[in-house]
């Protein structure tokens, strides 16, 4: 396998075997992904009912697939399974999660709704 013709940006005798095993999922992942873009444009572009189901079913095949790798590619990488824990299946604006994982809860004195945690000023 040479850099070149897979898309690595390193000589192949010079990588360990995981590390281009990890380059595979991730292109295949690139590929899974775009593949949905392409349905979705596909989708859009098609007059024919029948065929725009079709499509569908066949995009969210490609989603399927792009989440087998991701799994894949996260129980072999501790920090992307963190930062998949962090961020995934939350409700929270994505930049609240991210300031509040690296600065805390709590960072500025201020709770993540905004509470000074001051309590109450009534008596």
């Amino acid at each position: 396998m040479t850099a070149s013709s897979a898309g690595l940006h390193e000589d192949a005798e010079k990588l360990r075997p995981e590390t281009i095993d990890r380059h595979r999922a991730v292109a295949s992942l690139m590929e899974e992904l775009e593949a949905v873009d392409w349905y979705d444009q596909r989708i859009d572009a098609a007059s024919d009912a029948e065929l725009k189901t079709l499509l569908a079913h066949n995009r969210d095949e490609e989603k399927e697939h792009a989440a087998m790798v991701l799994e894949w590619l996260r129980r072999r990488d501790a920090r992307l399974d963190e930062h998949l824990r962090t961020y995934l299946f939350t409700d929270k604006p994505l930049l609240q999660i991210e300031h509040e994982a690296e600065h805390g809860a709590d960072a500025g004195g201020a709770a993540s709704d905004g509470c000074l945690n001051i309590g109450s000023l009534r008596k």
